[in-house]
């Protein structure tokens, strides 16, 4: 298939791009003025970019050419990462301010039939799309009961609920066997958050953070499911059997993603496959050099960015505290950056 883009591609990209001075004129930003940035693992970052280049996609000014052009110039070798990234990209901040959050691959106790303990069930996508009108309130009471469609079963509900919220997870079994699973699709309905939700009803700050839902939907167990059934979006799975056990999950790119390199982001407005630059007020994400390879349903606007962790509890805990302002700089090609004047 052709990399160049035809009108109708060119006119849908430049449509994206048309939304973005309602949120902020597109502003170039010298390599200098990056803090950390002759410090920043540019190495990794490029291993992360490389995996992905092929399967980068066309966003707003970015045009398949784009790419395409950046492929045949990158070295074939490991070479000057650094050098690499200032001779092909020009550093752009297309959002005057950014939010940052922070997502992780969880482990979870699960087993492939359920028993006593393990007793709720993550489920594959149905081939009746009829079957997508249903809520999440209307699949925790059983309408998609009996379809055969149960993948796993896991022995908590509140981790089944935040496997959902994370998209992809490490599932281990009674004899210590692990499990990759990811997302396969999602019903009809859009994401909610039940942080609102409780925030809402009183409570806010750290209560209605990932730890504060957690402990509340522990301690609450005969309202718990009411209050997940809030968020009426609900997400279905496949096995990834052909992921090692140090690679992290596969993200919207088709690839594994990196522990503190990759990045979610909104890829009507971020092009999916750019490098990023993160100034965020938390520790390890002062000044990183990151990559946009996956999606989240909650990451909207040019501003925002879902930094993906790595996988585990511990991997959890510090996501979980992670939401702070910042910069968020695109390092755009430069056909693209001077399409747009930067």
């Amino acid at each position: 298939m052709s990399l160049r883009p035809d009108r109708r591609t060119l006119l849908a990209g430049l449509a994206a791009l048309a939304a973005l001075p309602a949120v902020a004129a597109p502003r170039r930003v010298s390599f200098a003025d990056l803090p950390g940035w002759a410090e920043a693992d540019h190495e990794a970052a490029l291993r992360a970019f490389r995996a992905s280049l092929g399967r980068a996609r066309p966003t707003g000014p970015v045009l398949g050419e784009d790419w395409a052009e950046i492929a045949a110039a990158l070295p074939p070798g490991p070479g000057d990462a650094r050098a690499a990234f200032e001779a092909l990209f020009v550093p752009v901040a297309l959002a005057s301010d950014a939010l940052f959050t922070a997502y992780y691959e969880p482990e979870i106790a699960g087993a492939r039939a359920p028993d006593s303990r393990h007793r709720h069930p993550i489920r594959r996508k149905p081939t009746d799309a009829a079957l997508l009108a249903f809520t999440r309130g209307e699949i925790a009471a059983g309408k998609l009961d009996g379809r055969g469609l149960e993948l796993l079963w896991l022995a908590d509900p509140v981790e089944a609920f935040f496997l959902h919220i994370q998209g992809s997870g490490r599932i281990r079994l009674p004899d210590g066997g692990l499990v990759r699973v990811g997302f396969a699709g999602r019903n009809a309905h859009p994401y909610r958050s039940i942080g609102q939700a409780l925030a809402r009803r009183g409570l806010k700050g750290e209560a209605a953070s990932v730890g504060g839902i957690r402990r509340w939907l522990r301690a609450n167990p005969a309202r718990a499911q009411a209050l997940m059934n809030e968020n009426p979006s609900y997400i279905f799975f496949e096995e990834r059997p052909g992921l090692a056990e140090h690679e992290g999950p596969v993200g919207a790119l088709g690839v594994p993603l990196t522990a503190m390199v990759s990045a979610a982001v909104d890829p009507a407005l971020q092009p999916l496959g750019a490098p990023l630059w993160v100034e965020a007020a938390v520790e390890g994400f002062a000044g990183r050099l990151m990559v946009a390879q996956d999606v989240g349903a909650a990451i909207k606007g040019p501003g925002r960015a879902d930094l993906f962790i790595g996988a585990g509890p511990e991997a959890g805990r510090r996501a979980g505290r992670i939401k702070a302002p910042g910069r968020l700089v695109t390092l755009l090609p430069r056909g693209a950056a001077r399409r747009i004047g930067a």
